[in-house]
């Protein structure tokens, strides 16, 4: 959750007191989840104030984790303030940033606000659109808030599953995985969002595919320390936050790898293979490296993140909802998924 400094630094070389550092804090973990998770029940989250319906659920309750902040203590951006690209100047060329494009309409979110927000609720070419990112999965998915006809808001819940965010929707107070899209206790359990494709990039790969573009600007600059990286090093660690999940094999558990969800089976390639090869095609789907994507969770400053490049996703020349996250994600959410290395 924003405002946790990782304490793992940046850099590759690690020191040897930076590891003992770093085991501490693993420990001290490991020895707090079970507090966490024993706090984590429906009584509790009642008396909290939280009026969803937890006779309803497709989870273990004991999977769900304090992040720290209470409800929409990372707060959503309901109302959200645009500039049009040409006339923003304070991002890094190599900066990360979400765009989405909705009939011809193009926006872009810069990581260095959705770091400290994680959802934005907007409203792009006339469709209602929950934009979230979630730093701990580095997950940057974007959904239709249009539920059974009837739409509705998002807001944090302050918890996490799997080091995921667990959104809820304002309409029922039902909370949502933010990684699957899925309902997972509340009236509306089972329920699934709409996924909009999107892409992670660098903010001048925006501006030059959508010069009529805008960019989502925080209405008070000075409400959040924009462009810092709380989590610092976190890329760079050996494992993950408030994580006590299966690790995937083969692979180390923050290494980026590329998920596609839409076939019957879902399709992961692990990033350094797309740096590695240029592109890959799997079922059709091309999976295609791109260069000069900088890291939002590296160094403290996001502008200044090591590159670590992106990716397209198309079939047919047209873009296929993609998540870039970690391997790691893909052991909790995805079982037995093989990711192409």
């Amino acid at each position: 959750m924003a405002g946790f400094d990782f304490p793992t630094p940046a850099s590759a070389g690690r020191s040897s007191l930076s590891g003992l550092v770093v085991m501490a804090a693993v420990a001290a973990l490991c020895l707090a989840l079970s507090a966490l998770s024993a706090a984590a029940n429906p009584d509790r989250w009642q008396r909290q104030g939280w009026k969803t319906d937890f006779s309803r659920s497709s989870i273990d309750f004991a999977e769900i984790l304090s992040g720290g902040p209470p409800r929409d203590g990372i707060p959503p951006i309901d109302d959200p303030d645009f500039l049009p690209a040409k006339d923003v100047s304070e991002l890094d060329a190599k900066e990360p940033v979400m765009s989405v494009v909705i009939d011809g309409q193009a926006r872009a979110y810069p990581l260095r606000i959705m770091t400290w927000h994680e959802i934005v609720n907007d409203t792009l070419a006339g469709r209602p659109i929950a934009v979230t990112y979630c730093p701990l999965c580095n997950a940057a998915i974007v959904f239709d808030r249009t539920i059974d006809g009837s739409t509705t808001t998002f807001g944090t819940t302050g918890n996490l599953r799997n080091s995921d965010l667990v959104m809820y929707d304002r309409e029922t107070e039902s909370w949502w995985q933010q990684f699957t899209g899925e309902a997972i206790t509340g009236s509306r359990t089972g329920a699934k969002l709409e996924v909009i494709p999107s892409r992670l990039e660098a903010w001048e790969s925006f501006r030059m595919r959508h010069p009529q573009g805008e960019v989502l600007v925080p209405k008070n600059p000075n409400l959040r320390d924009y462009g810092r990286n709380p989590y610092a090093g976190y890329d760079s660690s050996s494992v993950p936050f408030l994580y006590d999940g299966p690790m995937p094999e083969g692979i180390a558990p923050l290494s980026y790898v590329v998920v596609v969800r839409e076939a019957d089976e879902p399709l992961a390639v692990s990033l350094d293979r797309l740096r590695r090869d240029g592109a890959v095609t799997l079922n059709g789907i091309l999976f295609t490296w791109v260069p000069g994507v900088r890291s939002a969770l590296d160094t403290s400053s996001i502008a200044e993140g090591r590159e670590i490049g992106s990716v397209a996703v198309t079939r047919d020349g047209k873009d296929v909802a993609h998540e870039l996250t970690f391997a790691f994600v893909v052991s909790a959410f995805l079982p037995g998924t093989t990711i192409l290395e």
